[in-house]
């Protein structure tokens, strides 16, 4: 295999970029931190509580399911029951969400960067390994939940030679499709994440509330009223 490195675009730019991600991505896991920690402690306070409305929930969607089956078997004894097949077939259109075109060059695309980039070819160059292992980490998390545009783009800065790993000639003889930055792109969905995570309601409560552990009576109020409710409905089973 040959050394030749792709061309390797350095801009300031590009660095300015990749310390504002490095930034948000602290910041976002600080803010998870905090939020993961708060939620637990909350958890120890009224757990027996979460536990039995739980249950009574878990109850109460048995009663459900089988009053439902119950109403379909008397249905079935009328005369003029006949089995409904239009939401079978509309089940079925509704299978397939993401177009199989769109998940065909999903897979191809993963697929091709992952040939050129695993580890495994990079098992001498001990710097490389690492890199390449971030970079396959990344390809699987995005072919798994992202869509089709964020893994071209993804695809793009790695075969542009943004990684700083040395890719053989066949490499620089695929196909790249041009799209925006990649980087601006994961800038743009780590503020988003952040936002949504400031958004929850736990982080509120640590940010606002002058004292966030009075959220643990509101916690029990809400709870005990979803209980009272639930055994009101699953009464004649308890």
């Amino acid at each position: 295999m040959s050394n030749k490195r792709l061309p390797t675009p350095d801009h300031t730019d590009q660095k300015k970029i990749l310390k504002q991600i490095q930034v948000l991505q602290q910041e976002l896991e600080g803010i998870q931190k905090e939020t993961r920690v708060f939620e637990a402690l909350l958890r120890s306070y009224v757990s027996d509580l979460i536990v039995e409305a739980q249950e009574l929930f878990l109850l109460y969607k048995q009663i459900k399911k089988a009053k439902k089956a119950k109403r379909l078997e008397q249905k079935k004894r009328g005369k003029n029951y006949k089995e409904s097949k239009e939401l079978q077939i509309f089940a079925k259109k509704k299978k397939s969400v993401i177009p199989s075109e769109q998940q065909k060059e999903k897979k191809r695309i993963y697929k091709e960067a992952m040939l050129h980039v695993h580890p495994d070819k990079f098992y001498m160059r001990e710097k490389e390994t690492d890199v390449a292992t971030d970079i396959t980490s990344r390809l699987i998390e995005i072919y798994k939940t992202e869509n089709l545009e964020t893994l071209q783009a993804y695809h793009a800065y790695v075969f542009r030679g943004n990684t700083h790993i040395i890719l053989g000639d066949a490499a620089s003889k695929i196909k790249v499709i041009s799209k925006d930055n990649y980087l601006q792109k994961d800038k743009e969905r780590l503020e988003k994440e952040i936002d949504l995570a400031k958004n929850r309601h736990l982080f509120k409560v640590i940010t606002e509330y002058e004292n966030p552990m009075t959220f643990v009576d509101e916690l029990k109020d809400y709870y005990e009223d979803r209980i009272f409710k639930l055994k009101k409905r699953t009464q004649k089973r308890l």
